[in-house]
């Protein structure tokens, strides 16, 4: 055995032997497990066989991941520089065993931060030579950051331009869809937070695209009861049948772009799963505060009084 140190510093003791060394990995991408951050693995024939005894034999124990890192390191000796070559060696996972597998199966209990940086480690292990650092520079974050810049103000004069056309076309019934809107871009990003998601520039995107698709409902709601007032009916009656008329269309709308999304994240890679992921959370978000959020505040608005005359 020998002894080895994780990322905290905490000796771990390993068996000297390796089951599985990087050569014999062919992939490591970070993906979902049941709705919850995982690591997926495929290893070629001589691992996959050397990790389906491993697992036959130590159900329920532990497994290590030891990240090995060649670099080069440059020391003054006698008046001259001497380059030689370090081995720094770090556990960076301790999975346990819940199965028999062999060519595939994945690592989970990471966050989505840990998977990712994960993936990238055992991906980087899988290099047939090492890397040596010839020339460091620090690069400006001004690119970068203007990119976001733009991004955010792309959100921001959507949103502007949203508010702005939902009060002059729907009066009162405008403003309580663009309490709804806040609401709905609140819970985007609280969501993306508790998943500890990344905000890339895709999916600022999906942000943008959300802003725009989260009025639609609204304005079939309204456009619903403008329709059952000319029809003659009264403000609460056309409200009400307003909303259960215009419930079945605003659903398909969302569930058809929903599985849309749904297929870019299960077969797109890197910036296209960004976007999906927040188009996704925008739809559903979106589903809620315009059948939910929003009846809610018109109910609180105009539930139990006597209108003569509802302006929208």
């Amino acid at each position: 055995c020998e002894l080895f140190n994780d990322r905290a510093g905490t000796p771990v003791l390993l068996k000297k032997k390796a089951i599985v060394t990087g050569n014999q990995l062919i992939d490591a991408s970070q993906s979902f497990s049941q709705g919850r951050p995982a690591v997926s693995i495929r290893l070629d024939s001589k691992g996959s066989k050397s990790m389906l005894e491993t697992t036959k034999k130590n159900l329920n124990k532990p497994m290590a991941v030891l990240f090995v890192q060649q670099r080069q390191e440059t020391s003054e000796q006698d008046g001259a520089f001497v380059n030689r070559t370090v081995l720094d060696k770090e556990v960076i996972n301790i999975a346990t065993i819940r199965g028999i597998f062999s060519s595939q199966f994945e690592i989970t209990g990471l966050t989505v931060f840990e998977a990712k940086d994960l993936a990238i480690l055992l991906r980087a292990g899988a290099l047939a030579a090492p890397i040596f650092k010839i020339e460091e520079k620090t690069v400006g974050p001004s690119l970068g950051q203007d990119n976001i810049d733009k991004g955010f103000a792309a959100i921001l004069y959507g949103l502007i331009a949203v508010i702005v056309f939902m009060i002059m076309w729907y009066k009162g019934f405008g403003l309580i869809a663009n309490i709804g809107l806040l609401v709905n871009l609140t819970f985007i990003v609280a969501i993306l937070s508790m998943l500890q998601a990344s905000l890339t520039l895709p999916g600022i995107a999906g942000i943008v695209l959300t802003v725009g698709m989260a009025v639609d409902a609204n304005v079939l709601i309204f456009e619903r009861i403008r329709e059952e007032i000319n029809n003659g009916n009264s403000p609460q009656a056309s409200i009400s049948a307003g909303y259960q008329k215009a419930f079945a269309t605003i659903t398909d709308a969302n569930v058809t772009t929903l599985i849309a999304s749904l297929v870019l994240f299960t077969f797109g890679t890197g910036p296209i799963k960004g976007f999906a992921i927040t188009l996704s959370i925008g739809i559903l978000t979106s589903l809620f505060t315009a059948i939910i959020a929003s009846r809610a505040l018109v109910n609180l608005v105009y539930g139990g009084k006597t209108i003569e005359k509802l302006r929208i």
